[in-house]
């Protein structure tokens, strides 16, 4: 495409881009740009506009900075003229240093004992759950539940805590390029993220008047982990008001190690 723009085009098949997409290729985008002894720990993202899946996205990168342990990159997201998304990336030289974290809330049942959400609800479920095949073919994400599935939760109207858990990973195998699995995370990101700040409010993505939309998205990388094995995606949603959710998640490995944390702002704004 020319020095430093990158072109992706999309995966879903929904209308309008999912927000793990502009992550995910904006974060491999910028890490073209970047020697390879250095590995991402951190993007931050806005969305700007929504995005077309029909019409390919160009990804132009900016080179902020290439000081002796950080690297920092400028991403813009732009389909036909527009600018659709805004990133920053930062790269760091591996080194070592003090290490703690928090720890998994509970134990969780492994997803090779869990069922696929479709064969985990009844027949009435299924008979309802309209929104159940493009959750499966648009995304592209493998997913288990190791609690009931918060959207069936707060369809029953049902008020919860603000917390829930998935273990996933991409469904492909994805290689041993560590830029890859940080971009295919990215991805996968972003799903359920925001629907974290709902379940006080007996609500769901399908309420009717519910208008629901990313603003800005944000990853943490701690250490390099592989996209395509299982794991635990735990999301709080921290904040609800003035139409907007602010919700965090955290990735964890089987043995409780942090891996990733995650923060998202969206518009979660109900309209009669």
């Amino acid at each position: 495409m020319g020095y430093d723009v990158f072109r992706g085009s999309a995966y879903t098949q929904a209308p309008r881009i999912y927000g793990g997409q502009a992550l995910g290729q904006s974060l491999v985008a910028a890490g073209l740009t970047v020697d390879r002894d250095r590995q991402v720990h951190s993007l931050h993202g806005h969305f700007v506009h929504p995005g077309r899946s029909d019409t390919p996205v160009d990804y132009h990168v900016e080179r902020l900075r290439d000081g002796g342990s950080f690297t920092t990159r400028q991403v813009r997201a732009v389909q036909n003229d527009r600018t659709i998304f805004l990133a920053t990336a930062s790269f760091q030289r591996p080194e070592k240093g003090l290490e703690h974290q928090t720890p998994v809330s509970a134990p969780a049942t492994p997803p090779e004992e869990l069922p696929r959400l479709e064969d985990s609800l009844s027949e009435e479920e299924l008979s309802e759950a309209t929104w159940l095949p493009p959750l499966l073919t648009n995304i592209g994400v493998e997913f288990r539940f190791p609690e009931e599935y918060p959207r069936l939760v707060n369809r029953r109207g049902e008020s919860r805590p603000p917390r829930q858990r998935a273990w996933i990973r991409t469904p492909e195998r994805l290689g041993d390029d560590i830029l890859v699995h940080a971009a295919g995370f990215a991805y996968c990101s972003d799903l359920f993220l925001l629907s974290a700040a709902l379940p006080p409010h007996g609500r769901h993505i399908d309420t009717p008047g519910l208008q629901l939309a990313s603003l800005d998205h944000t990853v943490w990388w701690h250490a390099p982990f592989r996209a395509d094995e299982w794991h635990l995606y735990e999301q709080h949603g921290y904040r609800m008001g003035g139409g907007r959710g602010l919700s965090r998640g955290y990735l964890f490995d089987r043995d409780g190690n942090l891996l990733a944390s995650t923060a998202q702002e969206g518009l979660l704004r109900f309209r009669d």
